[in-house]
């Protein structure tokens, strides 16, 4: 893309995530317009977007029913004063998020977005032990690999070294157990490595004392790490130890939630219910910043009592249940629901899991993991002995190059991709896109050939 000067001058002046602006300037992406599965540059170029922005637009971009409800929702209030009441509309989103959450998980806040859901998780557990009698219990346990967010606390509960480094000493009282797909090589099943890895959650609770560990704290899939897809047995035995040791079980599904794999939540789809769940991304399809914290309903009895007790939740964030945003909310719950697009992403999800098996004829595919629509490719040099790709010609770093030449957006590390595709697609949107993956990957192997 051709820049012009003031463009260029305004990209100095700003960030883009994860980017090194030095290089992103030498070829930019800059967006006009996007609309369903698509999104078009500056210059007219269409993209198919392939992760819904960032596995958000679940809907697609810019659709119709969400932008009616805003657009009647901006007729009557965008702002609630947050310390004086609450909208009639977010009051409507928490009635309709709790009436598909999965057991008696219907205690809703909203939000701005999933870091802030994590955070008021976080602090809910914290307060929610000291106002029953055990106010030793503060510490979180979390995966290697994980990520759950980009503020401190949120950050801290994450795995990923490289994202957290630079901001040095992170909070106490985060600790770490392996994924199952650091240990996967050790065990014989896929199976056998998950009952290994989810016994490590009790370790953990064992040694460092039952009465010092708040909350365990998963991704159903873990996109960092590459869509990482553990068992459902995995979710029951953390379930189990959780319930043990009076530990919550917190489910961040920030990335998971909102039909993408074959329910409304992953939580449902692996058959384990949470004490709270974390959500955000597709719950307005990426129309506007919305998050939720969604908490067993009995877990807010102990923040009720006398006005002079301070048991309130000592949390609040200015935008939080925005009425715009639980306008949007509303209408994607709706969308959902009335045309069972949550069932659809199975049906679509096995579709697209054939497709992307195909490309194991490039003999560069160790694996496909993934449940309905979101979908995760790792790669190899040899899909045989599994030897990686050297450090200086991943794979990966490649196929960023090739896809955004081909016209295609997806998450790309170099040594996997991701895709999750909007519940509005068909079987032929899904053979265009499968067509581009595997354009781009054969030249990207030619680029490290």
């Amino acid at each position: 893309m051709k820049l012009s000067d003031r463009h260029e001058k305004l990209l100095k002046r700003t960030f883009i995530d994860f980017h090194q602006m030095s290089e992103v300037i030498k070829s930019p992406l800059i967006f006009e317009k996007a609309q369903g599965l698509y999104c078009w540059d500056i210059q007219g170029k269409r993209y198919f977007d392939a992760i819904g922005g960032i596995f958000v637009a679940v809907l697609g971009h810019r659709h119709p029913r969400v932008m009616e409800a805003m657009r009647v929702q901006m007729g009557k209030m965008t702002l609630a004063p947050p310390m004086h009441g609450i909208s009639d509309v977010t009051l409507d989103l928490i009635e309709k998020l709790g009436s598909v959450t999965p057991g008696n998980v219907n205690y809703i806040k909203p939000f701005s977005g999933g870091s802030e859901s994590l955070e008021a998780a976080m602090k809910f557990s914290r307060q929610y032990f000291k106002q029953t009698g055990h106010p030793g219990k503060y510490k979180f346990i979390s995966c290697y690999l994980s990520y759950h967010g980009a503020t401190f606390a949120a950050m801290a509960a994450g795995g990923s070294g490289k994202r957290k480094m630079k901001f040095e000493p992170q909070m106490n009282g985060f600790l770490k157990v392996f994924s199952p797909i650091q240990l996967r090589d050790s065990f014989s099943t896929w199976e056998e490595t998950n009952r290994f890895s989810a016994r490590m959650f009790e370790d953990v609770i064992v040694n460092e004392g039952p009465e010092t560990v708040a909350c365990v704290i998963l991704e159903p899939i873990c996109n960092t790490g590459g869509i990482v897809t553990p068992t459902d047995e995995y979710f029951r035995m953390v379930r189990e130890t959780c319930d043990r040791h009076n530990v919550l079980l917190i489910f961040d599904e920030v990335l998971t939630g909102f039909g993408k794999t074959g329910d409304m939540f992953a939580a449902q789809t692996f058959g384990t219910t949470p004490d709270i769940i974390c959500a955000g991304k597709g719950l307005t399809s990426g129309a506007v910043p919305v998050g939720a914290m969604m908490a067993r309903e009995d877990l807010a009895d102990a923040f009720y009592g006398p006005p002079g007790e301070g048991l309130e939740f000592a949390h609040g964030h200015t935008f939080a249940g925005n009425p715009l945003a639980c306008a949007a909310g509303i209408a994607v719950i709706d969308e959902i629901v009335d045309k069972a697009l949550d069932k659809k992403a199975r049906a679509l999800g096995e579709y697209l899991a054939g497709k992307l098996e195909g490309l194991k004829s490039l003999g560069v595919v160790r694996e496909i993991r993934g449940k309905g629509v979101l979908r995760g490719v790792e790669l190899v040099k040899d899909a045989v002995t599994m030897e990686q790709f050297p450090m200086g010609k991943k794979l990966g770093t490649a196929l960023k190059k090739t896809s955004i030449e081909n016209g295609l957006i997806m998450r790309i590390d170099p040594d996997w991709f991701a895709i999750c595709p909007p519940l509005i697609a068909e079987e032929s949107d899904l053979d265009e896109l499968c067509g581009l993956i595997e354009k781009s990957l054969k030249e990207a192997l030619d680029l490290v050939e």
